[in-house]
């Protein structure tokens, strides 16, 4: 090799492996091609053009790597803007929604993805600036190819995956259109529009959720094959990790999913219903697989477990209520010398001027209990449609009170002790004493 008639080196054949180098003439090219490329970078390190043009274009690069970030950051904020939006305004409507989550995941993923490529925009800007000036042209350069191996090694991947992933799709795609048919056949039972043998209107939202649960993990587990990476040995791991936990957390909570099954499925309430629990008595207001939610009269909400709703009484007064009225009674104790007839009558009396009442189903009087001094007498009547049962009792009540005291007759409950010289008797004037009203329309 000569440069400037100066010889520098010389490769002799007996430099070269016999049997694995190439031959004398194009190894001596190579090495040609070699020492030119390092005489002409030396060449450009000394250059004042060089290094200002490799300076004007990592200015340019660095320019345009700000704007890129800037339109990243701005791109990023008005899409999460728009997200935790929607995820306000679900998390309204619902305590758990599976938007919500998906929102959840997807924002998730946007700040991943946004982070990501502000990395690679780095990364790229890096090389390009590297690239650019001769001394550090290596470093730009190794960059450059680790970017180009890594973008190699994806694709090949990406394109290893396609078919299992398109499989999946299609696995999902059917599910979808299977669970969308089957929602379709329950709403229709649920609207009664479509009555099917052993399935209930009021059974029809549990069995619509445990079909669509049965059906997504027959699908999951159909497509797991497929899935990238479900052979590695971290994904078994995972997912041995996964089933552990949950073997090891859900024994209380299937406890009470299967007691809520039961309760479904007996059909012993639904939502609407006025029952009474345990020491709990009001109206159901979400029967949920895990426990049952009642509120009160006094607009409280109770919250039962419902291995403890299976294990106890449950008592019903709108199952068989419906399209009659709900029933309500109440319970007073009259003296033996008060005729029964008489007794009757006046009940009837107050029910009649009860608000709030059914006046197609009349009331109903009952001799309950013969007791030592006094008898039971039990008054049934039933709710008009939209009446709330704690005050047309309360009014009830108090129509019971002012007839027996317009004709003379005490009241004996809750306990009698001794026979009155006199009876125990509120009568009319004293019915409004102060602090109360009298009411303009007295019914």
């Amino acid at each position: 090799m000569m440069h400037k008639g100066v010889p520098l080196f010389t490769v002799y054949r007996s430099d070269l492996d016999p049997v694995e180098s190439p031959p004398l003439d194009k190894v001596a090219a190579e090495v040609r091609t070699r020492l030119q490329d390092a005489l002409a970078a030396r060449h450009e390190q000394g250059s004042a053009k060089r290094l200002a043009i490799g300076t004007a274009l990592a200015a340019a690069a660095t320019v345009a790597l700000a704007i890129a970030l800037i339109a990243l950051y701005r791109s990023q904020r008005r899409l999460l803007a728009v997200i935790d939006t929607k995820l306000v305004r679900l998390s309204n409507r619902h305590l758990l929604n599976w938007r919500v989550l998906l929102l959840g995941a997807e924002r998730y993923l946007l700040i991943v993805s946004a982070a990501v490529s502000a990395f690679a925009l780095v990364y790229l800007w890096l090389a390009f600036a590297l690239a650019q000036f001769p001394y550090t042209a290596p470093w730009g350069a190794r960059l450059g190819q680790s970017m180009v191996s890594l973008g190699e090694r994806l694709a090949g991947g990406a394109i290893d995956a396609l078919p299992g992933l398109v499989t999946v799709l299609v696995i999902f795609a059917l599910t979808r259109f299977a669970a969308r048919g089957l929602t379709l056949i329950f709403d229709a039972v649920e609207s009664g529009r479509l009555a099917l043998p052993g399935l209930h209107p009021e059974t029809v939202g549990a069995t619509r959720r445990l079909t669509l649960v049965v059906l997504w993990l027959f699908a999951l587990t159909v497509a797991y094959p497929y899935l990238p990476g479900s052979q590695s040995d971290a994904f078994k791991g995972v997912s041995v990790f996964l089933g552990l936990m949950v073997t090891l957390g859900s024994a209380g909570i299937v406890n009470q999913a299967m007691n809520g099954l039961v309760l479904v499925y007996s059909r012993a309430l639904k939502n609407g219903d006025y029952v009474v629990i345990g020491d709990v008595e009001g109206t159901v207001s979400e029967l949920g697989p895990l426990s049952t939610k009642l509120v009160t009269r006094n607009d409280i909400e109770v919250t039962v477990p419902n291995s403890v709703i299976t294990g106890g009484k449950i008592v019903n007064a709108s199952r068989l209520a419906e399209g009659r009225g709900m029933p309500v009674t109440t319970t007073v104790t009259i003296g033996y010398d008060t005729p029964w007839r008489q007794v009757h009558a006046m009940l009837e009396l107050a029910a009649r001027r009860t608000n709030g009442l059914r006046e197609d189903a009349p009331p109903k009087v009952r001799q309950t209990a013969l007791q030592d001094f006094y008898v039971a007498y039990e008054l049934m009547v039933r709710l008009a449609d939209g009446a709330g049962r704690a005050d047309t009792l309360t009014l009830l009540h108090g129509h019971i009170q002012d007839v027996f005291n317009e004709f003379g007759v005490q009241i004996m409950s809750p306990n009698f002790e001794a026979q009155p010289h006199q009876p125990v008797l509120s009568p009319p004037e004293s019915w409004y004493a102060s602090p109360a009203k009298q009411p303009e329309h007295t019914a």
